[in-house]
């Protein structure tokens, strides 16, 4: 029988389940069968914690040199337990089941004032089990069990998410606390929803008559679409940037530190590459290659990419199934087939030190977006029989090719995003960087060939002012974000205003970053307005990334502002409270 290294009533330093933050804990049980220690924080709250997730407080001093960690009861005005529980919500959550049978599941016991809940159950059943003052309802899948807890009393004060897991959890880590997003009805509808999306768009977009309420004369067949000359073009074209991102060309540089603490390395040359892709479409036409044939093709260009995204996505998908729990996402790690296949459940899928999800990201959809949009412009001039570029094409080409070569330019600073640093690379980021980006954002440039536009000097100093304004505020906004998330120490930075966290970080109050919580976003809103004036306003389908990106960008609002009030807690509140707009200045 292994035996426990704390005893009963020994005070120790204890991981609070989900994060790296340590608080002073009180042991009070050690199970020998489970490995599990049975701790209470000083607010009253109780959980099992394996003897990995707590150190003593002598080790705990020597290794972090002073502590970081607050316990909960220093700061009972704002925030008392590091989940922001109330002190009626004692309850203690075992977060591993004494029953080992795989076969069968059975809920750990939640105690406190609910008394104790035991219920068998097969993955996929789904419960409801109420008490005086809480209503539990959750469901098991085969790798995780998620209860989650509304607490009732006089008012309803807030919602809890409690994870209990289950025993065939690889690595005994936690997983994210969240319920999944999208249950695989809601994901299976986004798979099939997105696709839709885009094709409904470019059907639109190529008629006479772009209104809403126009019908097009039928959706071509799949015999139509699938077209092998332009599925080679694709394919020629992901090797041709997958070579490119290979060659030793350019620095270097280190991610962010990752759950085991390891950076991973990044080959930083997509401006190269982009100068590559402008030599190569330079030679084509020296060639006589006809580039309009991308633009006569544009539907089964569409879903040639399509497709080699869900093949990739499937490849994704199964490499993962045999990866270590580390290697995760928090997000596409929920048990759920479709759900993961959708999120990905690879953080970081890499072919020895080619990064799949860094490449995608930037380099053959934002690239290939500018081949579209050059395609167009020689399609208007080729359809409308014109000797030169109308002025609004041109002024999109020029808007749409400076954001790509800036974001290119700017390569590294990626590397402290959401979308490497946190969401896993599935289907979803797959179509959004090989599919949606490409054909949805070219859809000004596509809209033009058919649909001209005049622009006076007067529109055109006005498109070119917003544009002016908008990458001002998102490029200086995105700079001072990367830098001080890099280095809060630097000199250079040591004009800004910030308020300091339980979690050692501080956020920015001063600046842009003082007048609304995301000027990036209100920069890009910006920009995303000047591309599409030079289309006019007799329809609303230029506006299409317009609209997607407003909805977008109110959707990662509503994600940030809860990731991170539960990340920092009162701090967040004391954020909110001093910048209190988040996208518009006096708006919202």
């Amino acid at each position: 029988m292994p035996s426990s290294r704390f005893q009963k009533g020994d005070v120790v330093m204890g991981r609070w389940p989900g994060s790296n933050l340590y608080y002073e804990v009180k042991v009070l049980t050690y199970d020998p069968d489970s490995q599990l220690y049975t701790v209470i924080y000083k607010d009253g709250t109780e959980l099992d914690l394996k003897e990995t997730d707590i150190k003593s407080n002598v080790s705990f001093r020597q290794t972090s040199g002073r502590s970081r960690s607050r316990s909960p009861s220093r700061r009972r005005s704002r925030s008392r337990s590091p989940a922001r529980t109330t002190r009626r919500s004692s309850a203690r959550v075992s977060s591993s089941p004494r029953r080992r049978d795989p076969r069968r599941a059975s809920w750990s016991s939640v105690g406190g004032s609910v008394g104790n809940i035991t219920k068998k159950t097969r993955p996929g059943h789904r419960f409801v089990t109420a008490s005086p003052n809480r209503t539990y309802y959750g469901f098991v899948t085969r790798k995780v069990w998620i209860c989650k807890v509304l607490i009732h009393s006089e008012n309803i004060r807030n919602l809890e998410s409690i994870l209990i897991k289950g025993p065939s959890v690889a690595g005994g880590v936690w997983r994210s606390s969240e319920l999944p997003a999208a249950f695989p009805p809601g994901t299976f509808l986004m798979m099939l929803f997105l696709p839709s999306v885009v094709m409904a768009l470019l059907l639109k977009t190529a008629l006479d008559d772009a209104r809403l309420l126009t019908v097009p004369d039928g959706v071509p067949a799949p015999a139509d679409l699938l077209d092998w000359r332009p599925f080679g073009l694709v394919l020629l074209w992901l090797l041709f940037q997958a070579l490119l991102y290979v060659l030793p060309v350019g620095k270097v540089a280190e991610g962010m530190p990752l759950k085991s603490g390891k950076r991973l390395k990044y080959r930083i040359n997509g401006f190269y590459a982009l100068l590559a892709s402008v030599a190569a479409v330079g030679v084509a036409l020296h060639q006589e290659v006809d580039l309009s044939y991308v633009h006569a093709h544009f539907l089964q260009f569409f879903a040639s990419a399509a497709l080699l995204s869900a093949l990739l996505s499937v490849w994704l998908y199964v490499r993962a199934r045999a990866l270590p729990g580390e290697d995760l996402a928090p997000s596409g790690n929920s048990g759920f087939l479709l759900h993961d296949f959708f999120m990905g459940r690879e953080l970081n899928p890499r072919v020895g030190a080619f990064d799949v999800k860094f490449f995608c990201e930037m380099r053959p959809g934002l690239i290939g977006w500018l081949v579209i949009n050059f395609s167009m412009l020689l399609a208007e001039m080729k359809v409308q029989k014109l000797d030169s570029p109308s002025p609004a094409m041109l002024l999109v080409n020029i808007f749409q090719f400076l954001w790509v070569a800036d974001g290119l330019w700017h390569e590294e600073k990626i590397l402290t995003t959401m979308d490497i640093v946190h969401d896993g690379f599935g289907f979803m980021l797959a179509f959004g960087d090989l599919v949606w980006v490409p054909f949805t954002f070219s859809c000004q440039a596509y809209y033009l060939v058919s649909h001209p536009n005049d622009l006076s000097v007067f529109w055109m100093v006005a498109i070119i002012s917003v544009k002016a304004v908008g990458y001002y505020v998102f490029r200086k906004a995105n700079s001072e974000k990367n830098n001080f998330r890099r280095n809060p120490a630097d000199p250079a930075l040591s004009y800004l205003k910030t308020i300091p966290t339980a979690t050692g970080k501080s956020l920015i109050v001063s600046g842009l970053w003082g007048v609304v919580r995301h000027p990036n976003y209100l920069g890009d809103l910006l920009m995303g307005v000047a591309w599409s004036l030079p289309c006019g306003f007799n329809h609303v389908l230029p506006y299409f990334y317009l609209i997607y990106l407003l909805l977008l960008l109110i959707h990662r609002d509503a994600r940030d502002n809860h990731q991170c009030r539960k990340k920092y807690g009162s701090a967040w509140d004391e954020y909110c409270r001093v910048v209190p707009y988040r996208i518009f200045p006096k708006v919202y």
